[in-house]
C-alpha cells in the first residue's frame, strides 16, 4: 500500500515539474499534413514445410497458377496441389515525406487455412493505398517468432505462427509529398488532446516569439499560423523555430482507475469538495472440522454400531473495532490517498471510495474506469 502511495506522489511530482517548466510545442501535437498512410496488398508466401493452405483452398491454387503463368508455365487451378504455399495479406504504414528507395516494415497475416508461416518467404507484392495506387513493393523472408507442429492429434504451439513480419521488407516506389502550407501560406497545428486553454496559450506563445499576430486558435484542437514572408523560402527553419517554443498545457481533471490491476492515477490538480468518509470492515468465516468416530476400537459393540464421519462446523464473525473516518475539506486526491493510507486502506477499497465520492458529487474530475 505504501509503495502505491509513493508511486502516486512521484507521478504527481513529475506532472507538476513538467507543468512548471512548460512543454515543447512539438510534443503537444502535429502539423496538418504530417500523417502516415496505410498500405495493403494481397500476396503469396512460399517455401512452407507442408504447413500452408490445404488443397481445398481455391484462392491459393488460383494464385499459384497465376504466378506460374508469368513464367510460361500454364496450369489450371485444379492441377495445382501444394501445401507449401499460403495466401496472405500484407500491410504497412507509409511514413510522412517518404521518398523512393526508403524501406518500410511490413506485417504478413495468413488469409487461408495455413497452419504456420514459419520458414516461408513472401513473393513480390504490390502495396496499394485506398486510392488504388501502388506506393511500395514488398518481399522477403517472413519472421514469425512462433511455431506450430502437430502429428497424430498432438499439437505443440507457441505464439501465433500465422502472423509474421518482414523488417524493411517493403521498398517505396512512389514518394509522398505532404503539403504543410495552404494556398494562403498558412499552416495548421493540431493538438493531440484538444483544449481551448492550451490552444489559446500556444497561439499567444507563437505570437510573442514572432513579434506579430501570426497565430490564431481556430478551435480547441487547431491553431492557424500565417507563415511570414521572409520564411516562405525557409519553411523548415520556421517549423524548427516553432517546435522549440514551450507552453504550459492545460487539461481537464481526470482520475483513471483500473479495477483489474488495482491502479489509481490522478493529476495533481484534482480536488475534492467537503466530504466525510466512513470506512469499516466485516469478516465472516465458516470453518468445518471433520472427525471420525470408531467405537469398535474402544469396546465390544453390537452389529449396528459402525464407524461414522462427523462434521463439526462453526461460524466466526469478526468486525474491526475501529472504523476509519476521514473528513476532507477542499483537499486533493493525493491528500485523500494519504489519509486513507494512515488507516491502512488497501488499493481496491480506495477505488470504491473514489467511485462513491464521484457519485456524491464531491469529486471535481472525470472518473475514467478501465
Amino acid at each position: 500500500m505504501h509503495k502505491f502511495f509513493i508511486g502516486l506522489l512521484a507521478l504527481l511530482l513529475i506532472v507538476d515539474i513538467a507543468n512548471a517548466e512548460g512543454v515543447r510545442i512539438k510534443d503537444l501535437g502535429r502539423l496538418t499534413g504530417w500523417r502516415e498512410n496505410s498500405l495493403s496488398g494481397y500476396g503469396l508466401v512460399t517455401g512452407l514445410a507442408g504447413t500452408g493452405d490445404s488443397a481445398s483452398n481455391k484462392a491459393t491454387r488460383q494464385s499459384i497458377a497465376n504466378v506460374l503463368s508469368q513464367f510460361g508455365v500454364n496450369l489450371t487451378p485444379e492441377e495445382v496441389i501444394s501445401r507449401n504455399a499460403a495466401v496472405v495479406m500484407v500491410s504497412a504504414n507509409l511514413t510522412p515525406f517518404a521518398r523512393p528507395g526508403d524501406t518500410l516494415d511490413i506485417t504478413v497475416t495468413s488469409l487461408g487455412d495455413a497452419r504456420s508461416l514459419v520458414g516461408g518467404s513472401l513473393l513480390v507484392t504490390p502495396l496499394k493505398a485506398v486510392n488504388g495506387k501502388v506506393y511500395a513493393l514488398a518481399q522477403g523472408p517472413v519472421s514469425v517468432g512462433g511455431y506450430k507442429y502437430d502429428m497424430n492429434g498432438n499439437v505443440v504451439q507457441k505464439n501465433h505462427p500465422t502472423v509474421g513480419s518482414v523488417p524493411g521488407g517493403a521498398t517505396v516506389e512512389t514518394g509522398v509529398v505532404s503539403r504543410l502550407l495552404d494556398e494562403n501560406n498558412k499552416m495548421t497545428f493540431q493538438l493531440s488532446n484538444p483544449d481551448f486553454t492550451t490552444a489559446s496559450r500556444m497561439a499567444a506563445s507563437i505570437n510573442s516569439a514572432l513579434g506579430r499576430n501570426a497565430a490564431q486558435a481556430r478551435d480547441a484542437s487547431a491553431i492557424e499560423i500565417q507563415v511570414p514572408q521572409e520564411y516562405l523560402a525557409r519553411v523548415v527553419d520556421f517549423v524548427t523555430k516553432l517546435e522549440k517554443l514551450t507552453v504550459e498545457p492545460d487539461s481537464r481533471a481526470k482520475v483513471v482507475i483500473n479495477e483489474r490491476t488495482g491502479t489509481v492515477v490522478a493529476g495533481g490538480d484534482v480536488r475534492i469538495a467537503k466530504v466525510a468518509i466512513t470506512h469499516g470492515e466485516l469478516k465472516i468465516s465458516i470453518v468445518t472440522d471433520n472427525t471420525v468416530s470408531q467405537p469398535i476400537f474402544v469396546r465390544q459393540t453390537g452389529a449396528d454400531v459402525r464407524t461414522e464421519n462427523i462434521a463439526n462446523s462453526r461460524v466466526d464473525v469478526s468486525e474491526s473495532r475501529e472504523t476509519g473516518f476521514i473528513s476532507a475539506t477542499n483537499n486533493t486526491v493525493a491528500d485523500l490517498v494519504q489519509a486513507l493510507t494512515r488507516i491502512k486502506t488497501n488499493t481496491r477499497d480506495i477505488i470504491s471510495i473514489l467511485r462513491a465520492i464521484k457519485a456524491a458529487g464531491a469529486l471535481h474530475a472525470e472518473l475514467v474506469v478501465q
